[in-house]
């Protein structure tokens, strides 16, 4: 009774005060009518996380709102000044993608810190999370904030928040920033009243020298022009990659691009799809049906800030297939590689960077080309930040993670889909040239190193017992761990909250040297290796899984890959997942 007296509570301060009549109309709804939806929107307050704000949209504490997001901002305001107290005025740049109210939001953000004496450069329009994140180091800002909710689905919206180098924030700023957006506790102490001369609108001169460094990252120009009829299937799912992609696809020198015109239109309702989520085999069904009926050599799907992108190729039988990021990170990360060896641009302290949770075949693609491999947490802020400590003595190639995420080049510090629809692209033109496929390329790959497969299971647990629930399944694992799973010994126990690496055969522990994650991983004496997270961003704990083993020819690539499949499936059976 006491946890719902302070939910009323919460509820009724929005009931007077300052709030818009509309908001307190719907306040009285929900306590009148709809008291689950009351304590869902009330029980706490939205929280600015480690990534920014995320949440369902509406009225209360719990929602994505102008209030929320007012607050929010004002914080992040109050601690740049905090940082760069010798700046007048701190500059801050922002974009949005195609969500519902993203502009709206964007307009709230750029008002706050116009108000509070910042320079705020804000996109005449939707624009790409990684063109936000090239326009922060382009202009000089200090922060740069993203109104976007990423793939999830519709009822979402939130902001990614960047510090000066591009790239999202990480501790120290993160945490900082979160205390002080905590202490705004009144919509009051947020300063709402823009002041128009403070703002900038910026907009295609961004874009131009934006896709001028993309262009540059081309390692097979000659190729391109030779197969510049390679038939190319693209969608952006409602969102910011409509111009972006097919302009630099065009910039590159392929003139047979196909748009999937129903999705061509920025819609924040997503109509065509069930999640605008190029992880999710649904997203892609129109392109692919459109890609049968033009029997088009790939298939291209961005999400709606543009930051991921799914693909589809032929198999041997001439049929489309999916492809999941570990598989897509591993043509990138191969072509390019191989490319710079060709073309002599190795030079002994370039490096590459995954996640912990992405496949293992990465670290083994780098070993054979002599290049340095770093792992990180899992987000692309961590990989970011590898590239901020050694952007003085050594030098990025390429960086990925198995969420559909991938960057080339540093001039962008996020994952970029544009650059990296641009490097796929170029990729498969470059097998075109040797009558090859990206298929083709993969089971090269395949033999070389091993048949890699990865599964990933997504449990969600909505609401606030949702929440508890996800924390004791983490607490569960730790204070009893598995000894075995699929009849396989665990051998080694990584606990990224506990900063531990643990022997099971030997006893013996060591510490990690990254920085604290709520992450385990089992590494099993058959070689898989399974990983447990809560997502940072959505209400959800994910199972990543790994297997592998040889492949000896491309015959025996359906027959490895089902056993492998078995394999994921008996492992998610063991541990009582389905």
């Amino acid at each position: 009774m006491e946890k719902e007296m302070s939910v009323i509570d919460r509820a009724r301060i929005w009931l007077s005060g300052s709030f818009d009549e509309d908001t307190k109309a719907a306040v009285k709804e929900m306590m009148e009518n709809n008291p689950p939806e009351l304590t869902d929107s009330f029980y706490r307050d939205l929280e600015f996380g480690t990534g920014g704000l995320r949440g369902i949209m509406g009225v209360g504490t719990n929602r994505m709102n102008k209030y929320t997001v007012g607050m929010a901002t004002q914080g992040l305001a109050n601690y740049l000044k905090k940082m760069f107290p010798a700046l007048n005025p701190v500059k801050v740049a922002i974009s949005y993608d195609s969500r519902n109210n993203s502009k709206y939001f964007a307009q709230i953000v750029s008002e706050v810190l116009s108000a509070n004496g910042f320079k705020v450069f804000i996109f005449d329009d939707l624009r790409p999370t990684p063109e936000l994140s090239f326009a922060i180091r382009k202009l000089g800002c200090q922060s740069g904030v993203m109104v976007t909710a990423s793939h999830n689905p519709k009822e979402y919206n939130g902001y990614k928040a960047y510090w000066d180098d591009g790239a999202q924030m990480i501790a120290p700023h993160d945490e900082n920033v979160i205390r002080e957006v905590q202490k705004i506790t009144l919509i009051d102490d947020v300063k709402w009243k823009g002041v128009k001369e403070n703002i900038i609108v910026i907009g295609g001169e961004i874009d131009a020298e934006y896709l001028d460094l993309v262009q540059s990252l081309s390692l097979s120009p000659e190729s391109i022009r030779r197969q510049k009829n390679l038939k190319i299937v693209y969608t952006p799912l409602h969102g910011c990659g409509r111009k972006m992609v097919p302009d630099i696809l065009q910039r590159l020198g392929f003139e047979n691009i196909h748009m999937v015109e129903e999705q061509a239109v920025a819609d924040g309702n997503f109509p065509t799809v069930r999640s605008p989520n190029p992880e999710e085999h649904d997203a892609l069904n129109m392109s692919i049906n459109l890609a049968e009926e033009l029997q088009a050599d790939l298939v291209m799907a961005t999400d709606p800030d543009a930051d991921r992108v799914g693909i589809a190729i032929r198999n041997h039988h001439n049929k489309m297939i999916l492809l999941n990021g570990n598989q897509t990170a591993a043509l990138l990360f191969y072509y390019i590689l191989n490319r710079w060896k060709e073309l002599d641009k190795l030079e002994g302290k370039e490096y590459i960077v995954s996640t912990i949770v992405t496949t293992k075949l990465l670290s083994e693609i780098a070993a054979s080309f002599g290049v340095e491999y770093f792992e990180s947490l899992t987000g692309f802020k961590y990989i970011a930040d590898v590239i901020r400590k050694n952007e003085a003595t050594k030098n990025f190639i390429v960086g990925g993670e198995e969420s559909y995420g991938y960057l080339i080049g540093d001039f962008v510090r996020d994952k970029d889909a544009v650059s990296a629809c641009a490097m796929i692209a170029e990729t498969a033109a470059w097998m075109a040239d040797s009558g090859k496929s990206l298929f083709d390329l993969l089971i090269e790959i395949y033999q070389q190193y091993g048949f890699y497969k990865e599964g990933l299971l997504s449990v969600t647990r909505k609401g606030k017992s949702g929440a508890e629930e996800i924390q004791k399944i983490m607490a569960d694992y730790r204070s009893d761990p598995p000894e075995s799973i699929n009849n396989s010994r665990v051998i080694k126990v990584k606990d990224y909250l506990l900063m531990t690496e643990k022997d099971i055969t030997t006893g013996r522990e060591q510490s990690i040297h990254l920085p604290k994650s709520n992450v385990l991983q089992f590494f099993l004496d058959d070689g898989s290796i399974i990983s447990v997270r809560p997502s940072g961003t959505e209400p959800k704990i994910k199972f990543y899984f790994g297997v592998r083993e040889s492949l000896q020819s491309k015959a025996d690539f359906e027959n490895t890959e089902q056993r492998l499949d078995e394999k994921i499936n008996r492992i998610i059976s063991s541990m009582n997942l389905k």
